[in-house]
């Protein structure tokens, strides 16, 4: 008998990098995410299929029980070693579920292309999490690492507030309907950013203070209340400003779009994935011109 979960993609909006240092972070949940499709088996294996959103095999693997409840790795094989540790971990938080004697198939399936960086790895853990009945915010700490916010999208179909206070997640779902939403559209870089490696870069050389958590977090709790578009564009703006003072790098506007006539903001880790893009008119032509193709309104891709 089949057992399916699912979890829904993420944007974070506000609050990148220092989510992570208490701050708290607007983020939304899409359209976008990815199933998991779990197939009992009489033989104590568990063999894994991930498909793509074109339905193309993107990972192909079986391995054994005593692999996970081992902990095995093996050499140049990294996202296979990654899923051993995250189903470790999740075999230790409940250890009723891999039983010697039976086995597993399991199915992935995203809705988006693996590229496009909406939590390919966030809707694993919550789906994983799922099935093994556990906390995913604490499955994402003992494997993956990260704030957790892109579990906190997983499991909700509204926006929320996110900000872990003392090491735990505090989660506040809320309606977000924005007036404005047919000026906001999400275009996609052309190329994925790996979120662990910018949080490390985050780690060595970010220059932040309790003010600048403080600034930041105001302007998440603001965002839900904001009405007039231009006053949500100028927010926008001083959130970026904030963040390439504390990164120590150029806003994307800055360095890829600075003749366009609106507001380009960075999404989660910089420089790469998706960029939201606030203007008055349709900007297609502009980013197609200048090589990106991929653009999403509002209501196509936020749930």
């Amino acid at each position: 008998m089949m057992t399916t979960f699912y979890s829904n993609g993420k944007l974070l909006i506000t609050g990148e990098y220092l989510v992570l240092k208490g701050a708290k972070a607007f983020a939304l949940p899409t359209r976008f995410g990815q199933s998991l499709n779990v197939f009992p088996l009489q033989t104590p294996v568990i063999s894994w299929k991930s498909y793509d959103e074109d339905g193309t095999i993107w990972y192909n693997d079986s391995f054994s029980i005593d692999d996970i409840v081992l902990k095995k790795h093996m050499p140049d094989q990294e996202f296979r070693n990654t899923l051993i540790d995250i189903l470790y971990e999740a075999h230790r938080m409940n250890t009723h579920v891999l039983k010697q004697q039976s086995g597993f198939l399991v199915e992935t399936s995203l809705t988006f292309p693996k590229k496009w960086g909406l939590g390919t790895s966030s809707t694993l853990i919550n789906n994983i999490a799922q099935w093994f009945e556990i906390d995913a915010f604490e499955l994402l700490k003992k494997s993956f690492g990260g704030s957790g916010y892109d579990i906190a999208c997983a499991q909700n179909n509204k926006a929320v507030i996110y900000q872990t206070l003392s090491g735990k997640p505090q989660v506040t779902p809320l309606d977000f309907h924005p007036v404005f939403a047919e000026h906001i559209y999400f275009v996609y870089l052309n190329k994925k950013r790996n979120s662990r490696e910018a949080i490390r870069n985050f780690e060595l050389k970010a220059d932040y203070s309790a003010e600048i958590l403080k600034q930041v977090s105001e302007i998440t709790e603001q965002i839900p209340t904001i009405t007039d578009f231009g006053q949500f564009k100028r927010m926008m703006q001083q959130h970026e400003a904030i963040l390439s003072s504390v990164l120590q790098v150029s806003t994307i506007q800055k360095e890829l779009f600075f003749d366009f006539e609106g507001v380009v903001k960075s999404l989660g880790a910089w420089g790469g994935d998706f960029v939201m893009v606030l203007s008055d008119k349709d900007p297609e032509e502009y980013f197609k011109q200048k090589g990106f193709s991929v653009i999403l309104k509002y209501n196509e891709m936020i749930l």
